[in-house]
């Protein structure tokens, strides 16, 4: 336990009565199910990127990157690299051409809808395929947001992690429940800001305290000069192989396939604006995780009791309530819950989507009208939620490798999907499916037995190019109609740029 005070209760208080409120008030909003599925395309630059980033990083970033170069040192550089250049090639070449294709393919809300659209797939069963895979990965995703939320107020108050996980499953199912895409992308942009104060102070204020930047390298190499090495594994004190470089810059792979972050490039209000949007999106990330990692270097000098095993995940935490007095810490701690409440309700409301509208609309009820489909949303809400505490009962749960999981999971099942769907015309359905199934499967088989301990993004990844290619070229061309979209695509891209 960090801090039993009042002022940081307070803080929580005041902060989790906002983020409630927000959805509340979306909850009047919302009236469509593009209203709460998309938002009705209506998310500004600034929005659009701190909604991306902040759900994109999830709880992941303020525990599991620190935790990572807590034990490992200056190592985990590589994975921090990865996600920059990652996220770059996003923005760059993925999003403008997804917002203006999903637009023209029969105004697609989620990324099954695209795929049907996309491959004029009427069987359905590319939608439904895709809906499964979201929902298996989403389950493990959201596990760990719950799992950080746990291990955040079991930390900062001594609770029970038990009763700590239910507490924050419940705050996120809350608003996320009441008030939609809208709702969850002003409230990733609140906690995106706040998200970013916390990382950028904690990492200062230690230093400050401890000396300044030399004193703290200088400390830092006393206790472990391999802590500073970035080819050398600060745990183990044995390089790094080539295969663990590969697997830790392949991160970055997987931003192509993340259906929580590929939603708001789709739901940016116009594609002229992705351009302002990358540019805050790049500065944030590249501050954001290089404090991350900065984090937990530093903790290693800072905290004179060291953290063993998932504890390791907490330094952050322990450094705020060492660093900062308790209303401050409180505010900081907020950056923490504002880091898991904006991916775990992005990734629940994506979740929903994949049931509302490519199981139960695409199979079970054609003609569903708007209405039902929300209540369907918000009821599958609960229902992801429910398993996903299940999932995340381990309080010695690493959230650094549950995350790392599903994500190898999406970037592999699609990523290379839409890579290959917005960019080769040539594409068919059954290559986009036969991709998905490869690089689904590649990811839970590889995970299972850890070939060569490469990250089972990459074999994944490739496999699934491979499959989309090799399967594409034995069927049919794509009719004419899918190639005319495509063209017009290529036409608006053009006219926008």
């Amino acid at each position: 336990m960090v801090s039993n005070g009042i002022e940081i209760l307070a803080a929580f208080i005041v902060y989790l009565g906002i983020m409630v409120a927000i959805g509340l008030l979306y909850y009047k909003k919302t009236h469509t199910v593009s209203d709460y599925i998309l938002g009705s395309r209506g998310l500004n630059r600034y929005v659009a990127a701190l909604s991306a980033e902040a759900s994109d990083m999830s709880g992941w970033l303020l525990l599991g990157l620190p935790g990572l170069a807590y034990i490992s040192g200056m190592s985990a550089i590589w994975v921090a690299l990865g996600l920059i250049i990652g996220t770059f090639l996003n923005w760059k070449f993925v999003a403008k051409r997804l917002r203006i294709y999903t637009h023209l393919a029969n105004d697609s809300l989620t990324l099954p809808d695209f795929f049907r659209n996309r491959f004029n797939d009427k069987s359905d069963i590319l939608g439904g395929i895709s809906s499964v895979f979201i929902l298996i990965f989403f389950l493990i995703y959201t596990s760990a947001q719950f799992v950080s939320g746990g291990k955040l107020f079991n930390t900062v108050f001594g609770i029970d992690y038990t009763a700590a996980l239910l507490i924050g499953s419940l705050i996120v199912v809350a608003y996320t429940f009441t008030g939609g895409f809208k709702a969850v992308c002003l409230t990733d942009f609140i906690q995106g800001v706040l998200m970013f104060f916390a990382l950028l102070s904690v990492p200062i204020a230690a230093m400050i305290l401890i000396g300044g930047p030399a004193e703290t390298l200088a400390g830092i190499s006393q206790i472990n000069p391999d802590l500073l090495n970035p080819f050398i594994d600060g745990e183990s004190g044995s390089p790094l192989t080539f295969i663990a470089i590969v697997s830790m810059l392949a991160w970055g792979l997987g931003y192509f396939g993340q259906p929580h972050i590929l939603v708001r490039f789709m739901a940016i209000k116009k594609p002229e604006e992705i351009t302002e949007a990358r540019n805050v999106a790049m500065i944030w990330v590249i501050i954001s995780l290089l404090s991350a990692v900065a984090i937990g270097l530093i903790g290693k000098i800072f905290l004179s009791q060291p953290l063993v095993g998932s504890d390791s995940e907490t330094v952050f935490m322990v450094m705020t309530g060492e660093v900062f007095f308790s209303f401050l810490a409180g505010i900081i701690y907020c950056g923490i819950l504002a880091a898991i409440m904006s991916t775990a309700s992005s990734q629940l409301l994506v979740s929903a989507s994949a049931v509302s509208q490519d199981l139960y609309k695409a199979f079970l009820k054609k003609d569903a009208k708007d209405k039902e489909l929300i209540w369907v949303s918000r009821f599958s809400v609960l229902f992801v939620a429910v398993i996903a505490i299940g999932l995340a009962i381990d309080p010695n749960s690493f959230v650094f490798s549950i995350v790392s999981y599903a994500w190898a999971g999406f970037g592999a099942a699609f990523g290379p999907a839409i890579l290959m769907a917005l960019f080769w015309k040539r594409t068919t359905r059954q290559g986009a499916l036969a991709g998905i199934i490869i690089g689904g499967l590649t990811v839970l088989i590889w995970k299972q037995f850890a070939f060569f301990g490469l990250y089972e993004i990459v074999p994944g990844f490739i496999l699934s190019m491979l499959a989309i290619y090799v399967v594409s070229k034995m069927t049919p061309e794509p009719d004419d109609s899918m190639i005319a979209v495509f063209e017009e695509t290529e036409k608006a891209l053009k006219e926008s740029n």
